[in-house]
């Protein structure tokens, strides 16, 4: 390839940017696009690339890439690692690193643009390549579909795409059906009423009704979902108070929850409310609580006949043995929602980006390592090959698959 693609990622790496403001990189894969030969759109859903290479009569096939970063201060030691800091959509300063492996997509997709539009003798189609932004907060996906994205492109008779992550590189892994879980954030806030921190009987604590409230969240899916019906609901954020000896009058708590089937989403976030509700009056709190829904992920839903030809493909390319069913995964994407408004079928697997070596025993015991760092890690850092290479080929594979 005349793009050097390591050079590309380690960049991408360095110079990471949060959701809705990758202009930058949206700069990079749009000049890469148009030297390639695509016709290029940008500013869909304000950073959002589509590229677009005509290639005659047959399908139209979608791959997609998301581009957003985390705030995530990163601690892999690498001499490519990120230092930037960025301003998050509530203000606040934060560090900014690619913690989930996003410039991984973009790099592997602009090796598969130029790949695929070197080899146009051998297909016939049409293919959209699409950087996405806001994969980690704000929908990017829907917002590009609502800021029209088709109709600025034929409807896709395919979507795919695939999603870097602490398996082997070299392996891939891929499920029909339910793939990825639905992901659901919320934010609650708890009243309570504040005073010194010497006389707590004069006040309503809202850090005690926090701690109740939290222990109590974790009885959802330990003690109300069946063990085969699965459920994960995290705190992730604690906020109140500014100084030791005051009780502050407010908590706020952020919460993720991950469901697997629908029924068991509206049963989970019902407890939720049940229980902030029911803690609040147990402290004696003169205001109800808050619950807001922020956002809203569907499950990742691949379809039965597209994902078992897709699966195929990439078994032939690399062995049956390097091609896994990685059972449900309890993360969250939000690539489906450009299959579903398009009507079409969805294919979206996994790709392995951690260093072969770590993974000696990994055909005796069909595990992974103990204390492998994982996405959203500070340490999370794909080895750059075979991970970039293994991936370029698996979305020319793929998309060869189903172009003419």
């Amino acid at each position: 390839m005349s793009v050097d693609l390591e050079a590309i990622y380690r960049d991408l790496h360095a110079n990471p940017e949060l959701s809705f403001q990758e202009h930058r990189t949206a700069g990079i894969v749009a000049e890469q696009l148009r030297s390639f030969g695509y016709d290029v759109t940008t500013g869909i859903a304000t950073t959002g690339v589509l590229g677009l290479l005509r290639n005659g009569d047959g399908p139209t096939v979608l791959l997609r890439a998301d581009m957003d970063a985390l705030p995530v201060e990163e601690d892999t030691g690498l001499p490519y690692a990120s230092t930037a800091r960025g301003v998050d959509h509530e203000g606040n300063d934060v560090p900014v690193m690619h913690a989930c492996g996003h410039d991984v997509h973009v790099t592997c997709l602009l090796g598969a643009a130029e790949q695929l539009a070197g080899d146009r003798a051998e297909w016939t189609g049409t293919l959209a390549v699409v950087f996405q932004p806001a994969e980690e907060w704000g929908g990017g996906a829907g917002v590009m579909v609502n800021d029209g994205l088709y109709d600025r492109m034929p409807k896709p008779d395919i979507v795919l795409g695939q999603h870097v992550g602490p398996l082997p590189s070299g392996f891939a892994a891929v499920r029909p059906g339910v793939a990825f879980a639905s992901s659901d954030s919320l934010t609650v806030v708890l009243h309570g009423s504040g005073g010194h921190g010497s006389r707590p009987e004069t006040t309503v604590d809202p850090i005690v009704m926090a701690a109740a409230t939290i222990m109590r969240l974790q009885t959802i899916a330990s003690r109300e979902i069946a063990a085969a019906e699965g459920a994960v609901v995290t705190v992730g954020q604690v906020h109140s108070g500014t100084k030791n000896n005051i009780i502050p009058s407010e908590a706020r708590l952020g919460l993720t929850v991950r469901t697997f089937d629908d029924a068991v989403r509206v049963r989970v976030l019902a407890a939720i409310e049940r229980i902030v509700k029911a803690e609040a009056a147990a402290s004696g709190a003169i205001l109800e609580p808050e619950v807001h829904l922020d956002d809203h992920y569907p499950r990742t839903v691949n379809d039965e006949a597209a994902t078992a030809r897709t699966a195929a493909a990439l078994r032939r390319l690399l062995g049956d043995e390097r091609v896994l069913d990685p059972g449900v995964v309890s993360g969250s994407e939000d690539v489906s929602v450009l299959a579903t408004s398009a009507g079409a079928p969805l294919c979206y697997w996994l790709l392995g980006g951690a260093d072969p070596a770590l993974f000696a025993d990994f055909h005796v015991t069909g595990r992974l390592p103990d204390n492998m760092p994982s996405n959203h890690s500070p340490k999370f850092a794909p080895v750059i090959e075979p991970t970039l290479t293994v991936g370029v080929s698996t979305l020319v594979t793929a998309a060869r698959e189903w172009l003419g």
